[in-house]
């Protein structure tokens, strides 16, 4: 019995530190455009196109579209996706930051310019004086969840 209320305090304990360790949003009040789920599919461009595209999914997939209202200062927190994400600046300037970047480096994307998040986990900021907004087109395995909680990576981009 010793064991079991052992064992069973040490997974709340890891549990509670998970959750403290994750960086929640601030500042970002996401808004659902729609929501639907895709049989498996291929598409490629036409060949005779000047783009060279391809997109396919082996299995159904559950496709939301969201758009994401920033604060100035306002951010996403570190998280990941489990398939990728295309996001369109509409206003302002978002900046991003990649998990597994050692040197931190930030991309920023100004209105009218895409980022493409692989799932890998990243962080979003508005890092002007200004509200910022984007448009964003997730993709997950149907049923999964469309975001999942990071720890900063510190200390190499410890916010």
């Amino acid at each position: 019995m010793k064991k079991v209320v052992g064992l069973l305090f040490l997974l709340v304990f890891a549990a509670c530190l998970t959750i403290t360790m994750a960086s929640p949003a601030v500042g970002v009040t996401p808004t659902l455009i729609g929501r639907g789920t895709y049989d498996p599919f291929k598409v490629k461009s036409d060949h005779a196109s000047p783009v060279d595209f391809e997109a396919k999914a082996k299995s159904a997939v559950d496709i939301v579209v969201r758009t994401h209202d920033y604060a100035p200062g306002g951010s996403t927190g570190w998280h990941t996706h489990p398939g990728p994400v295309f996001i369109t600046v509409l206003q302002g300037t978002v900046t991003f930051y990649e998990v597994d970047d050692p040197t931190c480096t930030p991309t920023i994307v100004s209105a009218g310019q895409g980022y493409v998040d692989t799932g890998r986990g990243h962080y979003a900021r508005n890092e002007t004086g200004v509200p910022a907004k984007d448009v964003t087109v997730i993709m997950a395995p149907v049923g999964l969840p469309f975001r999942g909680e990071l720890a900063a990576p510190g200390p190499y981009c410890a916010f």
